[in-house]
């Protein structure tokens, strides 16, 4: 397996197949050691355990219906369900769907789930109150803009889109949760992507990189509106590690940005 950053930019059918396979892949394995964590019934927005019960960037949920994008095992979407909104799980990969549905027989809470890339949403136009996702879609795909525009499509005037992505500060540094973590080596101002290929050069992860201020941009050109921009502290007492999520570097720099937008009302 190769990896690197790469100038050549996969497609987004390179990309969305590549992506495919691998969440497919990775999918009982990312339960068995992020599992636990997340919950069965819960809407947690990142490694530093900031929860969507504490936080509330939704608003009042009862009744709403909500879009979660890159749903995985669809935990936040139960949660929603039983605080009373109208939530639809989507995710690309079959894999992780599987574990939302073991997981809704384990909870007894069961949520609408889709099979789609976010590239295409299989929704009409003003079909949702909220769309929102923790870490799903948006780094995956070769065309964030395009996907931010299809968020704004099947959102209705006055909706709601939040999402959490890793900070893009982070790029400057390789992924490890130690010392060799806080070393900057990388160019913040590189967006090439992240790719991994097989050794047939086959596409097999790619994760995207964009500036906060790309990020604005984007959202600005699909018509939304930048309500807040949380950047979630490491909270004391929290020891576990994500990755490349640590106590050593969540107490010096960010490593989530979670983006809170409206469309506005006609």
């Amino acid at each position: 397996m190769t990896s690197h950053h790469s100038n050549e930019t996969p497609t987004e059918a390179e990309t969305r197949r590549g992506n495919r396979t691998w969440w497919d892949l990775d999918a009982d394995d990312y339960q068995d050691e992020h599992g636990a964590f997340l919950g069965d019934v819960d809407f947690v927005w990142c490694p530093e355990r900031l929860r969507e019960a504490d936080a509330r960037l939704l608003g009042d949920v009862p009744g709403k219906k909500i879009l979660e994008l890159g749903a995985g095992a669809a935990a936040a979407s139960r949660w929603l369900r039983r605080e009373g909104a109208r939530p639809v799980a989507m995710d690309l990969s079959g894999g992780m769907l599987r574990h939302a549905r073991e997981a809704a027989d384990r909870s007894g809470v069961g949520v609408p789930l889709v099979q789609a890339d976010a590239m295409a949403l299989p929704f009409a136009a003003d079909s949702f109150d909220i769309v929102c996702t923790a870490f799903g879609a948006i780094p995956f795909v070769a065309d964030s803009g395009a996907a931010m525009r299809e968020v704004a499509r099947v959102l209705r005037p006055g909706g709601s889109w939040v999402f959490s992505v890793t900070h893009p500060m982070r790029w400057i540094f390789w992924d490890e949760p130690g010392e060799d973590g806080l070393v900057a080596r990388n160019s913040y101002f590189d967006r090439s992507p992240y790719v991994e290929r097989d050794d047939d050069g086959t596409v097999t992860y790619l994760e995207q990189h964009r500036t906060l201020g790309d990020r604005v941009r984007e959202l600005v050109a699909a018509g939304f509106v930048l309500r807040d921009l949380i950047e979630p502290e490491w909270p004391a007492g929290h020891e576990q590690e994500w990755g490349q999520w640590s106590p050593l570097r969540g107490r010096l720099f960010p490593g989530t940005a979670i983006f809170v937008c409206d469309l506005p009302k006609l």
